[in-house]
């Protein structure tokens, strides 16, 4: 069994490894231009950058707000992005969800299980996460991605 896991784990770390996140922070500042790249193949990825109000007592507290905030933004973003996917039949999600009220439940669903797969903190207590879709899960709610 053990030997079973272990070949599991050295065969799973090359499809992880694969997927390089780009850094958005340098030298503790926001970069002052962002490339976005959201088409990564098997994922949509997104970005949001979040603040939070510096009379908070400490770090701690001013770090976990900004991070929250940078999160609620990229999936704001992610949101964005999504909507403007083509259905089977040229429908968009847009003009899908203006009359399936149950696709727009999926959709939010989705969207909020998206992986945050890194935060980056600026000098500022500021942050900025991001998130990870798999297509594969945007392809299940019937909306194949472009």
């Amino acid at each position: 069994m053990k030997n079973t896991l272990m070949l599991l784990g050295i065969a799973l770390l090359p499809a992880v490894a694969c997927h390089r996140v780009q850094s958005r922070v340098h030298d503790g500042k926001v970069d002052t231009v962002i490339n976005q790249a959201p088409d990564r193949s098997a994922f949509i990825e997104a970005i949001g950058i979040g603040a939070s109000d510096p009379a908070l007592p400490t770090d701690t507290q001013r770090k976990a707000l900004a991070r929250d905030a940078a999160i609620v933004k990229a999936q704001y973003e992610m949101l964005s992005m999504l909507r403007g996917v083509t259905l089977e039949g040229g429908i968009t999600v847009e003009r899908a969800l203006e009359t399936d009220s149950k696709l727009e439940a999926r959709l939010k669903e989705v969207i909020r299980g998206a992986e945050v797969i890194k935060s980056e903190f600026t000098d500022d207590q500021g942050c900025v996460v991001t998130l990870r879709l798999p297509r594969a899960r945007v392809e299940a709610l019937g909306a194949p991605s472009k």
